[in-house]
């Protein structure tokens, strides 16, 4: 038993803004009617949230077209804390990553070849991510074509599949909600001041 969530990542908060940042967006979802300040536990499965907000009385206005009248959302869930994050189902690891120094890319799924990630390529980017969300350190990967190390929230992830990856301090899963709106996704954005992921999927 599960349900589909969207999620938004914000991929450029660090820990330190991420908790103020979470307060200002929960704010204004409730001042535009999006949720209430009401929570439940129900139907959500987010990673580190055990609950989320309940929709408010204009929770339609953050999704695509004119929503039926008998969908009934799940809460919208916020985590704050340095983790990662996957779109799709049952997928763990990213099929690709690019340096941004010189734009190599290193295959680590080579579909459709192979599903599961290769060990040997994932391992330095597996260690980075722990270190990076497990310490203080910003947990570096060394690009095997130009030698950089380069922090591992820099590093662009591939998304084949249908299923994406992203790193970041703060995220927000809307559990059970129709679509959302091109215009509600920009307009998030722009408020958390930040580049943002936007994902799809399954729990």
């Amino acid at each position: 038993m599960g349900d589909y969530f969207q999620r938004i990542v914000d991929v450029e908060a660090d820990e330190q803004e991420a908790g103020p940042l979470a307060e200002r967006m929960v704010d204004w979802l409730v001042s535009e009617g999006v949720i209430t300040r009401e929570t439940s536990g129900e139907g959500v499965y987010s990673q580190t949230a055990d609950e989320g907000y309940v929709p408010g009385p204009r929770w339609d206005r953050a999704v695509v077209g004119s929503a039926e009248t008998t969908w009934q959302p799940g809460p919208v869930a916020v985590m704050v804390g340095r983790d990662y994050y996957v779109g799709g189902q049952g997928q763990d690891e990213p099929d690709s990553a690019s340096c941004p120094r010189c734009d190599a890319t290193t295959v680590i799924i080579d579909y459709p070849e192979e599903f599961e990630a290769d060990e040997e390529v994932w391992r330095p980017y597996r260690e980075a991510i722990a270190a990076w969300k497990e310490t203080s350190e910003e947990g570096s990967v060394v690009c095997s074509a130009c030698a950089a190390a380069v922090p591992v929230t820099e590093w662009r992830f591939g998304s084949g599949f249908g299923s994406s990856f992203d790193l970041g301090a703060l995220a927000f899963d809307f559990w059970g909600w129709p679509p959302l709106d091109d215009a509600f996704l920009a307009e998030f954005s722009r408020r958390l001041g930040h580049r943002t992921g936007e994902q799809m999927g399954k729990f």
